[in-house]
């Protein structure tokens, strides 16, 4: 399952993307982060604005949670093992910068509305990271942000109603304030060398 869903977020993004490695190649010789990078794809239309609500209940905009470095990743609390991995090791990523007087945050926004609530958005941050700001909404206000990042997410058919899975996309995106996107990283790139490359970027 991890490979299969590795290898589909791989697909997506590049299909949904491809206009992004233009952009990078033109403005290469401009990008102040060029050698931060270790793929074509950065900067470009990946992301944008949402409005979502937080683990404590209250509705936040894009601009109110991202006034910091953060580590962006979409999943669901129900998910048996990718999210939880890949969750704790960005949360291991700002450990390790924080130890390197970098203030970075990490981010678990949901594309499971129906049930991650607030409550189960707490309890899950509560067992990963105190500092991660994790978000739900309805459906329209997540499938706003999935599509602002390029994300892909569907509910698996057939499955018990109440304990379905979800496929997605497992990347994590890293947002600078008054920037944007910047940079992905992808399962198999470790908590040290998503420190070292977010590390890169805010060192510029």
């Amino acid at each position: 399952m991890d490979r299969y869903l590795a290898g589909l977020a791989v697909a997506v993004v590049v299909a949904g993307l491809g206009g992004t490695y233009a952009y990078t190649r033109y403005a290469a010789s401009d990008d102040p982060y060029a050698d931060c990078r270790t793929s074509s794809v950065g900067g470009g239309d990946i992301g944008g604005d949402f409005t979502l609500v937080n683990q404590d209940g209250k509705t936040v905009t894009s601009a109110e949670v991202l006034t910091k470095p953060s580590l962006i990743y979409f999943g669901y609390t129900f998910c048996p093992d990718v999210c939880p991995l890949d969750t704790a090791r960005n949360a291991e990523a700002v450990d390790i910068l924080t130890e390197q007087g970098f203030d970075v945050q990490p981010v678990f926004i949901s594309i499971d509305p129906e049930r991650d609530t607030p409550e189960a958005l707490k309890e899950f941050t509560s067992n990963i990271d105190d500092r991660m700001i994790a978000l739900t909404g309805s459906a329209e206000q997540v499938q706003q942000a999935s599509k602002a990042y390029r994300t892909y997410f569907k509910k698996q058919e057939g499955d018990d109603p109440q304990y379905y899975l979800m496929d997605h996309s497992t990347f994590t995106y890293l947002v600078l304030p008054k920037v944007g996107f910047v940079d992905f990283f992808r399962r198999d790139d470790t908590a040290d060398q998503i420190a070292e490359r977010t590390a890169c970027y805010l060192s510029k």
